[in-house]
This record gives structure tokens, C-alpha cells and sequence, in this order.
């Protein structure tokens, strides 16, 4: 059995979502085709026993194109305002959608503090533990409403990856509108190479990470998804890097085709994720 082959046998799976490629480029409207697959998608693998968890971006978002926005704002307050609009539509269409396929879903919005608090982290553990023993599909996202820096987080990537430490999932796949890892940004060069696996994750690799996205509706650059790699591979998770123009890939990914980079899982002897935190000052 070759190393994507073995993905097959995941159960604990974090699948996180860029806001592009939740919502229509021209509108910033949600995408409401794209939303359905994904929900099927993630659905499908309910079924087959396996725990899901989906960190979702996408509230200031749609909030932003709900209340007549022509751009993402950039005041404080208006993302808050938008976030809490957006935030409560992005959930009506998850349960509602969820519901048809038979699933519970359930909201868990986290902040800073929620994951380097420790009395806050094991509450947020607990909380976890309990919704996969009832069934659920928890949804996650960072409370953009009262987290005066909402961006802190990489727009959900290392929010994503803290989930996956903090509740020991074993794969993480982070979708957004890059194919996965290249020498250089494909976006400006079209010379760069893709990068199919990293089994080792050094300083040559950071360097290639751009601070920049493709889009101008997320916020999460390659920077950030490297940083997300890193508490991921850490903790014990394979991580995959993979575009989300299309959903369906995620059972094509789960099926071990070759979709994607993939990090591989080199867990660190006492790993913690508090000091990890500590270490890079995200408190």
C-alpha cells in the first residue's frame, strides 16, 4: 500500500474551506451548487463511519454581499457586522442542506483565547468529543464577531490545523484555489513546479511560501497553509493541500488519488500545542 492509498483508512477528518471557493467570483454570493456537493460529500462520509469536522470560512463574505457591500470591507466593525450576518445565513444553508442528507450538524465558533486558554481548550475538547459521539458534523469557524483581529488565525488555516492537534484528527485537507505546493507562485510564474509530497518540512520550503492569495476574497496565502502544515505534521495528521474549484475531490482524495501536496505525518514526541502557541506569540 503506497502513502496515499493509505488514506483510504482516515477516520478523524478535518476539511476546511476557503471562502473562494464557497462563493461566486463576480458576486461574492454564496455558491449555492458548490455548497450542495459539499455537503454531500461530506455527508457520504458520515455514512461510511468515518468522523468529520468542517471549518468553514465565508461569513464576512457573504455577509458582506448580503448587506449590499460591492467589496470586503476593511473597518473593523463592518467585518463584525457582516460577519454576524453571514455567519447566521452560512449556518441556515449548512443545516438546512445537511438535514436533506440526513445529518446534524452543529456550530462551534472559536477565538484566540478559546485555543490558548487552557481551561478554555479542554471545555472546547470536551465539546468536540461529545457532538462526534452524538453523530454530529461540527462547523467550525473563528468568531469574527468579537475578534478584533480576525485575520490572526490565517483565514482558518492554522485555525484548522489547531482543531486538528486539539482533537488528535489524523487528516487535514485544506481546500482552496491553488492546486497544492509549487517551487514558486503559479499565479505569477508559470514555470513553477508542483511539489506532490513533503515529507520534510524545512526552511527551503517556508521560503517558498508567498504571504499572498490568488484571491481577493480570502486572506490565507501559502504562508499560512505551510504554518497550518506544520502544527498538523506535528501533532500526527497527513495534511493535504488541494483545489477546491471542484468538491468532488474530496472523495478522490480519500480514495488515495493523486490530488493535491501532501504533508506527511511525522509526529513530534511530546508535541504540545500551548507551547507551540506560545512559542510563535499567537496569544
Amino acid at each position: 500500500m503506497n502513502i496515499r492509498e493509505k488514506l483510504r483508512d482516515k477516520q478523524r477528518i478535518i476539511i476546511k474551506i476557503g471562502s473562494s471557493s464557497l462563493t461566486h467570483e463576480t458576486t461574492g454570493a454564496l455558491n449555492l451548487t458548490k455548497l450542495e456537493i459539499l455537503v454531500r460529500e461530506i455527508s457520504n462520509i458520515h455514512n461510511m463511519g468515518k468522523e468529520v469536522i468542517l471549518v468553514s470560512s465565508g461569513a464576512i463574505a457573504v455577509g458582506s454581499s448580503t448587506a449590499g457591500f460591492h467589496k470586503k470591507p476593511t473597518d473593523i466593525a463592518e467585518k463584525q457586522a457582516c460577519a454576524a450576518i453571514g455567519q447566521a445565513k452560512l449556518m441556515m444553508i449548512y443545516q438546512k442542506l445537511f438535514a436533506e442528507y440526513g445529518q446534524m450538524a452543529a456550530q462551534i465558533l472559536l477565538t484566540k483565547f478559546t485555543i490558548t486558554n487552557s481551561v478554555s481548550r479542554d471545555n472546547a475538547y470536551n465539546t468536540f468529543q461529545e457532538l462526534l459521539k452524538l453523530g454530529a458534523i461540527p462547523i467550525v469557524n473563528e468568531n469574527d464577531t468579537v475578534s478584533t483581529d480576525e485575520i490572526k488565525f490565517g483565514d482558518n488555516d492554522n485555525l484548522s490545523a489547531m482543531v486538528a492537534s486539539l482533537i488528535g484528527a489524523d487528516l487535514l485537507i485544506l481546500l482552496s484555489d491553488i492546486d497544492g505546493l509549487f517551487t514558486d507562485d503559479p499565479h505569477q510564474n508559470p514555470s513553477a513546479e508542483f511539489i506532490d509530497t513533503v515529507e520534510e518540512l524545512d526552511e527551503k520550503l517556508f521560503h517558498m511560501g508567498k504571504s499572498s492569495s490568488g484571491s481577493n476574497v480570502g486572506t490565507g496565502g501559502m504562508s499560512a497553509k505551510l504554518s497550518a502544515a506544520q502544527i498538523a505534521v506535528s501533532s500526527g495528521a497527513d495534511m493535504i493541500i488541494a483545489n477546491g474549484k471542484d468538491f468532488h475531490i474530496i472523495h478522490k482524495i480519500l480514495n488515495g488519488e493523486q490530488y493535491g501536496t501532501l504533508f506527511v505525518a511525522k509526529q513530534e514526541q511530546g508535541f504540545s500545542l500551548a507551547d507551540y502557541l506560545h512559542k510563535i506569540d499567537i496569544s
